[in-house]
């Protein structure tokens, strides 16, 4: 029987790249930074209300704490779950079904202040936020071809700078002037405008995983492999990505539970004063989220690679942050001691959009959003350790002072050694061509 003679897959053959829509796309990174504000909004504003709510529920700094660190009980497994869901359901309705939830888990407090309730609100906001940011990077790569990414990524993290920079003043006033409860209801509001405009203009864009046929099914793209999950995330790149990620949000957790309260209770300033330096290191983080991941996606166009042009900074970032946690304690208060504040808590906000970037270049387009999302879940594991370690430090030593300290030091070891493990094992090329990918391949 004649076999039949089949023609070699030629370049003309090749399906066409999708086209890039450059008002739409941008239309969907402002509506993604306008969700990754709010998202940020959320998270600071049971810093920014700490005094005023241990004041009026009289409770301990370790119960402070816990109440913070159970934002973080769901947070990384839902950002792992719905990282896998992310393959089936469009990035539309994951991000209108969030910012529903964000609104929700503001009620419970509104109801009845209480323990109880304050923890029932953050751990539904730390459900509903786990996904939020590798979700809506990973909408936003729907929209961007490979190389104009560096720009978007920038200002999606950005949104994170923007919603701590407006929201510290925005909501320390609220919560001066109408009680802290006010700040609550005001994001409540907030989330669910945003959820409905969301709904009627984001739908999916043309880069990345095509989407199923038919329901519950789904397929990658002609020529893209199918990998086991164990391989890229058992690369170096992965693993330091993660590594970076995971030293960036202990400073992270850390700003958002206890900042406020340290500035407040150790540097004797107003709350208006605390707002002030909270939304200055928030400048900073911006300035440098628009110079350094455009500069790096001129680097790759340059041919540098992606090692150094993405890797490098992450890890430097991070123990820079580290070093800078270490020290400002040891310095007298002033300016000089602002200064290293702000590094050690701005300086590392790069990592967030350059581990994303790394990490999308060892994976596969089809299963980026499931990998997104076991990053982001595994990356932000310290949200759950960091606040309550500081509030029982803070319990448990000789003074708030010497509590303080003790924190400080120990998150900066976490951070160099995170930092210098990210310098070490992040190599894209190198782990693209060990998995059988190309950069073009894992995200056409």
């Amino acid at each position: 029987m004649a076999t039949p003679h089949t023609s070699p897959l030629t370049l003309e053959d090749a399906p066409a790249p999708p086209a890039f829509d450059r008002r739409r796309a941008w239309l969907i990174t402002a509506m993604i930074v306008a969700f990754m504000l709010i998202n940020y909004a959320d998270k600071s504003v049971l810093g920014l209300a700490a005094v005023p709510i241990m004041d009026e529920l009289d409770i301990s700094n370790s119960t402070y704490g816990m109440i913070s660190s159970s934002f973080s009980i769901l947070f990384s497994l839902s950002g792992l779950v719905v990282g896998f869901v992310s393959s089936r359901v469009s990035s539309r309705a994951l991000l209108f079904t969030m910012a529903l939830l964000w609104a929700v888990a503001q009620l419970p407090v509104l109801i009845v202040a209480a323990v109880p309730t304050l923890i029932a609100g953050r751990v539904l906001l730390g459900a509903a936020e786990g996904p939020a940011a590798s979700m809506s990077m990973h909408a936003l790569y729907k929209w961007f071809p490979l190389d104009r990414r560096g720009l978007p990524s920038a200002l999606q993290i950005s949104g994170a700078a923007l919603g701590t920079l407006i929201a510290a003043p925005v909501v320390t006033w609220l919560i001066t002037a109408f009680g802290w409860r006010s700040a609550f209801a005001a994001l409540a509001v907030t989330s669910l405008v945003w959820s409905l405009i969301w709904w009627r203009v984001g739908h999916d864009g043309p880069f990345g995983q095509a989407r199923p046929s038919s329901p519950g099914t789904s397929a990658p793209q002609p020529g893209q492999p199918r990998l086991p999950y164990r391989r890229p995330l058992l690369n170096g790149t992965v693993l330091g990505s993660i590594a970076g990620a995971f030293g960036a949000s202990w400073a992270l957790a850390l700003s958002h539970a206890w900042l406020p309260a340290y500035f407040r209770t150790q540097l004797d300033l107003t709350p208006g004063g605390a707002a002030t330096v909270i939304s200055g290191i928030s400048a900073f983080s911006f300035v440098l989220l628009l110079a350094v991941s455009p500069f790096a996606d001129a680097l790759n166009r340059r041919g540098v690679s992606s090692r150094w042009a993405n890797g490098a900074p992450q890890g430097i970032a991070v123990a820079v942050a580290g070093l800078a946690m270490a020290s400002f304690s040891f310095v007298g208060s002033g300016w000089p001691q602002l200064l290293l504040i702000a590094v050690a808590f701005g300086g590392h906000a790069i990592v967030f959009p350059l581990h994303y970037m790394t990490t999308a270049a060892v994976v596969p387009a089809h299963q980026r959003g499931a990998l997104f999302g076991i990053v982001a879940a595994t990356g932000t594991l310290p949200g759950l350790v960091a606040p309550y370690l500081t509030g029982h430090l803070l319990d448990t030593a000789d003074s708030q002072s010497a509590g303080y300290t003790g924190s400080f030091l120990l998150s900066a070891a976490v951070m160099l050694l995170s930092g210098l493990t990210a310098l070490v094992y992040i190599r894209p090329e190198q782990d693209a061509r060990r998995l059988g990918l190309t950069h073009d391949e894992s995200d056409s």
